[in-house]
């Protein structure tokens, strides 16, 4: 239990502000498809290795990274928009991951790879997850003003600086990177839920990029903390608690943040009626 805390710590500190900028950059599907499309990767480490981290890491994130690029590459050079490329290549990657791991693995590797194992979340295992982190935060501060630029008026980054291609891609290495030290601990269905869902959920309460990213890290960190907690009670299963308690986070935010909930904007006009 202290492994997997301190594993949702660290996720939750590289995921807080990442995630944030993936729905400020309307992206948000985006970090779903990546999460599936490191799936392969990591499958075909699987087949070479067995359960070896390094070579299940180093795959997931070559295989996510690639169809970013491929993606990216079919947008530029056909009519297809970048999102509906990144779905038709992450549905492709989901099947063939989970065909490569059903060829050589059990049922069981083929369940700890999509949806974790983060109670078996071991000392090599949190260095990893810690190296990310760290290595998400010191890229953000390296790109953070042009990337926060082509969040709002990408026209002007690219006029200004021509270097929008490189802050896009990156960051979407950054999104990669954090979505591979969450498979191994949420798996590759749920490690998406914590890099999105308190992010929207910080929306509701913070209005400034760093406002939103600190309250997204802040409700990461709750979110993997109570869900913790409830499996150990209940019984659970810790990802999906986890990825629930992040989702209760943002339907109360939804319901009751003070920036455009959906009760709190009701509330001034019953008082002007009144």
């Amino acid at each position: 239990m202290r492994h997997a805390l301190a594993a949702c710590l660290a996720l939750a500190v590289g995921c807080g502000p990442v995630g944030t900028l993936l729905v400020l950059r309307r992206m948000s599907l985006s970090g779903d498809a990546i999460s599936h499309a490191v799936l392969p990767g990591a499958a075909a480490g699987f087949l070479l290795y067995g359960l070896s981290l390094p070579a299940m890491t180093l795959g997931g994130f070559l295989a996510g990274l690639g169809v970013v690029l491929l993606s990216g590459a079919v947008t530029r050079l056909t009519p297809l928009r970048e999102d509906a490329s990144l779905a038709a290549m992450y549905t492709m990657a989901l099947a063939l991951g989970v065909l490569l791991i059903s060829v050589k693995g059990t049922s069981v590797d083929l369940m700890h790879v999509l949806f974790g194992a983060i109670l078996a979340v071991d000392d090599p295992s949190l260095l990893l997850v810690a190296s990310v982190a760290s290595a998400t935060l010191l890229g953000l501060a390296v790109i953070y003003r042009p990337l926060v630029a082509e969040c709002f008026d990408p026209e002007f980054l690219r006029a200004a600086q021509g270097g929008g291609s490189a802050v896009h891609l990156v960051f979407m290495s950054l999104v990669a990177l954090n979505l591979v030290a969450g498979f191994r601990s949420l798996g590759t269905l749920m490690s998406v839920g914590l890099l999105i869902l308190p992010a929207t959920a910080a929306r509701f309460w913070a209005g400034e990029v760093w406002s939103q990213s600190l309250a997204a890290t802040l409700i990461a960190l709750a979110s993997g903390y109570f869900g913790l907690l409830l499996s150990y009670y209940r019984e659970w299963p810790s990802g999906p608690a986890i990825v629930l308690t992040a989702g209760a986070c943002y339907l109360v935010s939804l319901a009751l943040g003070a920036r455009q909930g959906l009760l709190t904007r009701r509330l001034p006009r019953r008082h002007l009626k009144q």
